[in-house]
């Protein structure tokens, strides 16, 4: 199995930063893509940003300036740096990992359980 899980959110003041973590963990022989997503209430998942194996980064207009993904692959780890927060931000930070559990298998999404992040005056 392969489990994810986040790390760093909490309640901050608007332009505050927070660093979010996820460690990737189990039977897994590569991964592919990780991302972060994110849903306030009564709004859908959303993607915030995402990062290749080899570094390549893509992000929402939304957070574009504001937000930097990196990650350490020989830690299975993903980051996203959050500065200069808004109240918009305030949402259930996800995230994402395309695992291949070994090396004939096809990659398969995997998630984690969320971590809250508020932003607030």
């Amino acid at each position: 199995q392969v489990q994810l899980v986040e790390s760093g959110g909490g309640s901050v003041q608007p332009g505050e930063s927070l660093r979010l973590s996820c460690a990737a963990s189990g039977s897994i022989y590569r991964i592919n893509a990780m991302g972060w997503y994110r849903q306030a209430p009564g709004k859908q998942r959303e993607l915030v940003a995402s990062i290749t194996s080899s570094g390549s980064a893509n992000y929402a207009d939304s957070v574009k300036g504001r937000f930097t993904i990196s990650r350490d692959n020989a830690k299975n780890t993903v980051y996203l740096q959050t500065n200069g927060l808004k109240p918009d931000d305030t949402a259930v930070y996800y995230c994402n990992a395309a695992v291949l559990r070994w090396s004939w298998s096809d990659a398969v999404d995997y998630w984690g359980k969320g971590t809250q992040v508020t932003v607030s005056s």
